[in-house]
């Protein structure tokens, strides 16, 4: 099975869900699709996913959506959640009809703790599916199709209770203005993580600092020491250092900084720092662009050995550290990566994805979408197999997850 998170934000830019899509390992077995052979049409996978690796993993403290069929809603949804209900956000579709007993249903997984929601209605149907929509929590609509004036207006008094999600928002420009027509409650879509296209003409002092740290760690002839000092000029990068270092070890006494760092060792430093430092380079933006960053930076240091890359698996992680540097320096990459020092081999796969470590970055972006078909088709290509996927992403969430517990 593979399995990735798609966040949804509030007009704040501030994530408050995430939903969770999976895909079975069919798109390699082309004979196998249409012919109904391992189906599996009553299993909700979402839930599988969330059982076996705890919902704290996909998210501490945020809904998850979970698409559910007009066959698996019948199943014993309440039997394969351990996960406080009110987490659960169940997605439907317009396959689950405004039958009574579908209607019946939703009331019983309601009365559960449940959450509802429902995608892919034409407005065209809103009235047949008035008894469902009376029940849900919140309806998805797709923002090219809806006249947002009209409909906070027909929802409001129609449907009071129900919260209105944008879907499918492809820019900035975009979401801005969905936002100050309002209406909304939650958006969806890549325009987060767009790449720009005109930079600004300076970038923060602090920002330059911390880049200047990134530059002294990565460079060939990085000595921890001189790492250490830098570090003990920031408050934040401090506390967080000490942190990880008490994780690890938890009877031994920090007497410095240059202790922690030696506790750590260079190669283990250099790449807390890379992460560290990224987040508080990263601060000014949206939590999911720091989540974005080191996940990528992760995920692909686990697929290193998947594309006969073992060597090379500190650049792969550098590579998705450094995948959104456009987005945090608000420059083009090509603008943002002179003021790093990075690999050529990286510098290629960023700004003109070529090279030998550009199938790793166009894999992780690829996964991180849902986008399956072009998925499956790299994994036949490397002869790579779902479970070490979905292990190496199920990694890549707990190592994110551990790098900010306390």
């Amino acid at each position: 099975m593979l399995v990735t998170l798609i966040p949804l934000f509030d007009k704040e830019m501030s994530v408050r869900a995430y939903s969770l899509f999976t895909q079975k390992n069919l798109l390699q077995n082309p004979s196998l699709q249409g012919t109904g052979s391992f189906d599996g049409a009553a299993e909700i996978q979402g839930l599988d996913v969330i059982e076996s690796m705890g919902i704290e993993t996909l998210s501490s403290d945020k809904d998850v959506f979970v698409e559910i069929s007009n066959i698996s809603i019948f199943t014993d949804i309440s039997g394969q959640c351990n996960a406080p209900h009110e987490r659960i956000v169940l997605l439907l579709d317009r396959r689950i009809t405004p039958d009574k007993m579908y209607v019946d249903r939703i009331k019983e997984l309601k009365s559960e703790g449940f959450k509802l929601a429902i995608r892919k209605l034409a407005v065209q149907q809103f009235e047949d599916y008035k008894e469902i929509l009376l029940l849900m929590d919140y309806v998805l609509l797709d923002h090219k199709k809806i006249d947002i004036r009209i409909a906070k207006v027909y929802f409001s008094k129609v449907y009071p209770n129900v919260k209105l999600c944008a879907g499918n928002i492809q820019t900035q420009e975009i979401y801005d203005g969905l936002v100050a027509e309002g209406g909304y409650e939650l958006y969806e879509g890549e325009f987060y993580r767009v790449p720009v296209n005109k930079g600004e003409t300076e970038v923060t002092p602090l920002k330059v600092n911390y880049i200047e740290l990134l530059n002294t760690v990565n460079a060939v002839d990085f000595e921890l020491t001189k790492a250490a000092d830098i570090i003990g000029h920031d408050t934040a990068l401090v506390i967080s250092l000490l942190k990880m270092v008490n994780r690890m070890a938890v009877n031994s006494e920090i007497t410095s900084i240059r202790h922690a760092a030696a506790m750590l060792g260079q190669r283990e430093l250099k790449k807390w720092i890379n992460t560290a430092v990224t987040n508080q380079l990263y601060a000014d933006k949206p939590n999911e662009i720091t989540r974005l960053s080191l996940l990528r930076a992760k995920f692909a240091e686990n697929l290193a050995g998947m594309f006969d890359m073992a060597g090379q698996s500190s650049e792969l992680f550098l590579m998705g550290l450094f995948s959104v540097l456009d987005l945090i320096l608000s420059k083009p990459m090509e603008e943002a990566l002179k003021m790093v020092k990075v690999s050529k081999e990286i510098e290629e796969a960023l700004v003109e994805g070529k090279g030998k470590l550009a199938p790793v970055l166009e894999f992780v972006t690829q996964y991180e979408v849902a986008s399956w078909q072009e998925v499956s088709r790299l994994m036949m290509l490397k002869d790579i197999k779902t479970s070490d996927v979905y292990q190496a992403y199920v990694q890549s969430l707990k190592w994110y997850r551990d790098l900010f517990t306390v």
